[in-house]
């Protein structure tokens, strides 16, 4: 399946993920203005965060004229239908299932399931997923990634999670990452707005 249009543009523009785990709905606004304010094009929240809805839906209303506004963690196909309901349209799963997936691309939503596997990202590219994400990367090294890369379809963006800081990324880029979804590096609960506009802008400096 080609890239979805909207998310080769997001990724074309900044192909780097922001993961707010934990992030409340009182802040979520003016996180998700530094990290715009940085240059990122895509915002998840995960699903195991409070209120984790009401976030999407505030975010979704205040940009998701200009980027991309999601979920994290999702695992059900009822988690993908009440994702949608708040506007969110980016789906990012920490593993592969393939009805979470179907029900994604149906409801004309991006899909973006975590894998680890061949066996797994090629399951998740038959069931329509968009891009892949190769989860937990602390388990695997950037040799792994291309040994994949060299595999699996060339239309399929691999996006790297887990562990990821600036000083990092380089070797991933070489082997072939697409980009990166980032997780306490850049947001913790705690940090303000301006740390994570900060932390953001040392990222997109590490881009290649």
């Amino acid at each position: 399946m080609p890239m979805h249009p909207d998310l080769e543009a997001a990724m074309a523009r900044c192909p780097l993920v922001a993961i707010l785990r934990g992030v409340r709905p009182e802040e979520v606004e003016s996180v998700g203005e530094a990290l715009i304010g940085a240059g990122f094009m895509m915002i998840e929240v995960p699903l195991n965060s409070p209120d984790p809805f009401d976030s999407i839906g505030r975010l979704a209303r205040r940009f998701g004229d200009r980027v991309l506004i999601g979920a994290g963690t999702v695992l059900t196909v009822d988690q993908v239908r009440q994702v949608r309901k708040a506007g969110g349209r980016l789906i990012i799963s920490p593993n592969t299932d393939v009805d979470v997936i179907a029900t994604t691309v149906q409801s004309e939503m991006i899909s973006l399931p975590g894998y680890f596997t061949p066996g797994e990202a090629f399951a998740a590219v038959k069931a329509g997923a968009h891009g892949l994400k190769l989860f937990p990367a602390e388990a695997a090294t950037p040799k792994v990634l291309k040994a994949q890369c060299a595999v699996l379809p060339d239309d399929v963006p691999l996006l790297v999670v887990g562990g990821i800081t600036p000083e990092t990324m380089q070797p991933w880029q070489a082997a072939g990452a697409a980009g990166f979804g980032l997780g306490s590096a850049l947001y913790k609960p705690g940090f303000s707005s301006e740390d994570v506009g900060d932390r953001a802008r040392a990222f997109m400096a590490e881009l290649s």
